[in-house]
Order: structure tokens, then C-alpha cells, then sequence
């Protein structure tokens, strides 16, 4: 008995939510599967241990860039500190993480939703689980040899093969996963995120196509991958990312199935109206990751050069890796944008904190979903 051979990528309606703080709980993800007007559901990014927040340190909020500052004071009582969404304010700064739920709880969760008919949808969609290594564990890609950066490609590899498995013991036949590794949070202290680096982004590549195929000599199915990548800002960025893709081709056929571009700008600040840092961080200077409107231009040109890129590679399969593009889309015009420039599907982040699951149905409102 051979495993299951891979489906077509396929997100229809091509729009989903990003992975973030809105998607973190078992009711978030009913409320985002339900909703007729997404194809395909994204986890908040997680870790084997689940990542220690503090409310404190770990918070959000919203800002208007005209404005130039945020007027919203944060809430603490909560496991993450949270900013009021308020008019006009349409972009967003986090100090956050990764989501307090480890990995394997996602999974658990995901096949309890679909043991209890959940997911008996007449289209089903598919969940695609958001992942990434301890930040000790990045520290050490970015650090040390092969040796120890072992030691964290495992954890991806071990995630990838945990999904498969569970999916082939359990016989989830209505349950569809795929997988996102985060390799681009920017708000783990002094440690850059591994998407800025050739060497590594081609080590975690090399790990999904290992995974990829132990799971194959286990009869288990096989899982599309994509890889979430920072804002890059000039040339370089952009070419140590398809050399990335094309230096695993060597390995034989580029393992990754889509990129999701882009995560939050980080290293950006925003002031209250006393001068003083809008968020608590863990540095104490309130410095963390942008979205939103702010980000949409940028986020444009990421989708546009990735995709033109892609197009240009001499190699078939890179030229079949889908964008998923995310950066400031809250409305149809903006969803247009993105499509036209080359995203295959289309994400949303800040705009669904701000406005609920409700956003899903302004943007379809006036869209061509095709």
C-alpha cells in the first residue's frame, strides 16, 4: 500500500486568515472555518512547548499612521496585553510571540473538531498549521554548526511527521492539514529571524524534503509546506531567497508548496501622545512588529517580486510555489491589489482583530474570488 498521493494546492475562496493572536483558541478556529467566506483556516504560530506569554510584555494594539501615535490603553487582565480597536486606526504593532498552545494540543484540537463532524463541510478547507522552533532553538540555527542547528531543523522535521502520522493512525478523513514554518517572527531578542539567511532558510528546506520522505517510506500521506517570511527591504533579500529554493532542488525536488509573504516589519515604535512607548516588550523599550495599513505597500512589492522571481527560475517546481500574500488587506479593493500582483490567496491579520470574522464578508462584498 503506497501513501496518499499530495493534492493540489488549493484555497478556495482564496482568502484565510493570517496566523495571529485572533487565531489562537479552539473557538477561534471554529469561528474561522465556519465562516463561508474563507478557504483555509491558519493556526497561530506554534512551538512543541507552547511559548510563555505575560501580559505585560506580550501585548498589541492599533494606530492610525496619520495620526502618528496610539490612543488606546492596553488591557492587561488577560494572557497577552490588548489594545482597543478604535476608528480609523487600521495598522497594528505587537511585542507578542508565539501562541501559549504547544503544538500537539493544535493537533489534538484539530482532530477533536473533526471527530465531533465539525468539519463535514460540503467544501471542506484546509487548516494550515503554523510552526517554528524555541527561540533558543532559532538562536542556535543562526549560531552555531550543523551539529547543533540539527537539533532544530529536528523539531521541524518532527512536527512535519507528527502530522502525517496522526492523519494516516487516525484515518481524519475529512481533516486537511498543511504546514507553515515561521521563520520570520522579528520579536525574539537577538535573534534574527531565519528567512534573512540563505544558509539556514536551504537547512530547513533540506529538513522538510528528509521529512517528507520518511513519511512516504511509512505509507503515511504527504503534506503541502510553506515557509512565512519576513518584509524583505532591497535585492539581495529577495535573491538569497530563491537561491534558498533553488540550492534544495540539488536534493531533488523543492519540498515547499507555498510561501506566505509577509510576516510583521519588525524594529518599528509607536509613541502614546506623552512620548512614551505605546507597549510593554521584553527589551522594556516597547520595539516590535508592524502591520496593517502601514505595511500594505510593502507587502505589495514583497508578493510582486517574490512571484516575478519565482516566474524567472529555471526549474519547474519553484515555478509552481504558490504566494500567499499578507500586509494590510481589510477591504475587496485591497484584496484586488494583492491578487493582481501575483498572490495565489490572500490573508488577513489586523484587520480581523479590528473587525471580527465579519471582515471575511466586507471583502467578498464586490470581489472577484476567481
Amino acid at each position: 500500500m503506497s501513501s496518499s498521493p499530495l493534492r493540489p494546492f488549493e484555497i478556495c475562496p482564496p482568502l484565510l486568515n493570517s496566523s495571529n493572536p485572533w487565531a489562537t483558541t479552539e473557538e477561534d478556529l471554529k469561528a474561522l472555518y465556519s465562516c463561508p467566506h474563507t478557504g483555509a483556516v491558519t493556526t497561530r504560530t506554534s512551538l512543541w512547548s507552547g511559548f510563555s506569554q505575560n501580559s505585560s510584555t506580550h501585548q498589541y494594539t492599533f494606530f492610525s499612521s496619520s495620526l502618528g501615535h496610539a490612543t488606546a490603553d492596553i488591557d492587561t487582565s488577560g494572557a497577552e496585553g490588548r489594545g482597543e480597536a478604535r476608528e480609523l486606526q487600521g495598522s497594528s504593532l505587537n511585542t507578542l510571540g508565539y501562541s501559549p498552545i504547544p503544538f500537539e494540543s493544535y493537533i489534538a484540537m484539530l482532530i477533536r473538531m473533526n471527530d465531533a463532524g465539525l468539519l463535514n463541510s460540503p467544501t471542506p478547507k484546509p487548516f494550515i498549521v503554523s510552526v517554528t522552533g524555541t527561540a533558543d532553538d532559532v538562536g542556535r540555527c543562526m549560531q552555531f554548526l550543523p551539529p547543533i542547528s540539527a537539533f532544530c531543523l529536528y523539531r521541524c522535521l518532527k512536527s512535519y511527521a507528527y502530522m502525517a502520522k496522526t492523519l494516516y493512525e487516525r484515518k481524519a478523513g475529512g481533516l486537511q492539514l498543511m504546514m507553515e514554518i515561521n521563520l520570520s517572527c522579528p520579536n525574539i531578542p537577538d535573534k534574527p529571524p531565519p528567512a534573512y539567511d540563505s544558509t539556514s532558510l536551504v537547512e530547513y528546506i533540506i529538513a522538510v524534503r528528509k521529512a517528507k520522505l520518511l513519511s512516504e517510506s511509512e505509507k503515511h500521506p504527504s503534506l503541502h509546506v510553506g515557509i512565512k517570511t519576513p518584509p524583505y527591504t532591497y535585492t539581495a533579500q529577495f535573491r538569497a531567497l530563491i537561491k534558498a529554493l533553488e540550492a534544495s532542488e540539488i536534493y531533488d525536488n523543492c519540498p515547499i508548496s507555498f510561501i506566505t509573504a509577509t510576516n510583521t516589519l519588525g524594529s518599528c515604535l509607536v509613541l502614546r501622545e506623552d512620548g512614551k512607548p505605546a507597549l510593554g516588550s521584553v527589551s522594556g523599550e516597547g520595539i516590535g512588529g508592524m502591520a496593517g495599513e502601514a505595511l500594505h505597500a510593502l507587502s505589495l512589492g514583497n508578493v510582486k517580486t517574490i512571484r516575478t522571481m519565482l516566474d524567472a527560475s529555471k526549474h519547474a517546481e519553484i515555478r509552481k510555489i504558490a504566494i500567499i500574500g499578507i500586509g494590510g488587506v481589510s477591504d475587496a479593493a485591497g484584496f484586488a491589489r494583492m491578487r493582481s500582483v501575483g498572490a495565489f490567496a490572500v490573508g488577513v491579520g489586523t484587520a480581523l482583530g479590528r473587525e471580527g470574522i465579519e471582515v471575511f464578508s466586507k471583502i467578498t462584498q464586490g470581489a472577484t474570488l476567481q
